[in-house]
């Protein structure tokens, strides 16, 4: 059966998706372009929901033996070796540049720089901790592995629409997934988005009402705080932005 051209570049974004989120191998040979790199953010929710799907089998299994906080950091430490610690790594770094950089260049200078700082290292551990104690205290420990990886990863899709890129082009592995992003494939994220929470909403009343709030206003706030700091967006901002709609996710599913 012949493939048409169009989704065979589908289905080889789908997997550079996999392979620029996680260290899965890619399961596809990548015709790699630039525009292909755009193309492959609109499946970021999907790479977000099947890595959601291993980290609540992966606790399921685990709790048979332990019990649940060991569970959820040993799930925790899996989620940070499948990813590479991307978001975490991204996180540590925005909050090192915007908390020591006292300019526009001074922030993106220290926002490069592979070394962790005072910043960084207090977020990085503050944002961990909080993590494993939220998971131990939603109702549905499983749910929320599954849904967070998702949901969460709508918020750099609303950054990459509203906000400029700023960064060296030609040193960032981001920049070409921000080139070209549209608001078509915006909303086919948010609707796939849409459809997980409401499909889920038998085991979490109202997760969808949540995924909203989480993503809108960590998008508001801390794409405001890039915007007055940075004038733009980078990498490690959007990886940011994933570890924040997480938390504050689960603030509202435990609340």
């Amino acid at each position: 059966m012949t493939v048409s051209p169009a989704l065979h570049r589908e289905w080889q974004a789908f997997w550079l998706a996999v392979g620029f989120l996680s260290r899965v191998p890619m399961m596809a040979k990548i015709d790699y372009s630039p525009r292909l790199m755009s193309q492959c953010s609109v499946y970021f929710p999907i790479v977000g929901l099947l890595l959601g799907v291993v980290y609540a089998v992966l606790f399921t299994l685990l709790a048979q033996v332990w019990s649940e906080w060991i569970s959820v950091i040993l799930v925790l430490g899996f989620h940070l070796w499948i990813t590479g610690a991307f978001h975490e790594d991204g996180l540590a770094d925005s909050v090192d540049a915007l908390g020591g950089g006292y300019s526009v260049e001074a922030r993106l200078t220290i926002m490069k720089d592979s070394r962790i700082g005072t910043y960084g290292t207090v977020a990085l551990v503050m944002a961990l901790l909080l993590k494993v104690a939220l998971l131990n205290a939603t109702p549905a420990i499983w749910l929320a592995l599954l849904a967070t990886p998702c949901l969460a990863r709508l918020t750099p899709l609303v950054l990459m629409r509203v906000l400029p890129y700023v960064s060296d082009p030609d040193t960032s592995k981001s920049k070409p997934v921000a080139d070209g992003f549209s608001t078509q494939r915006l909303i086919v994220a948010s609707v796939f988005v849409a459809v997980v929470c409401l499909l889920l909403d038998a085991w979490s009343p109202g997760l969808l009402m949540w995924a909203v709030i989480s993503v809108g206003v960590v998008a508001l706030l801390w794409g405001w705080q890039l915007k007055r700091d940075l004038g733009g967006y980078t990498g490690d901002a959007l990886g940011a932005s994933v570890v924040f709609s997480e938390l504050l996710l689960l603030l509202l599913m435990v609340a």
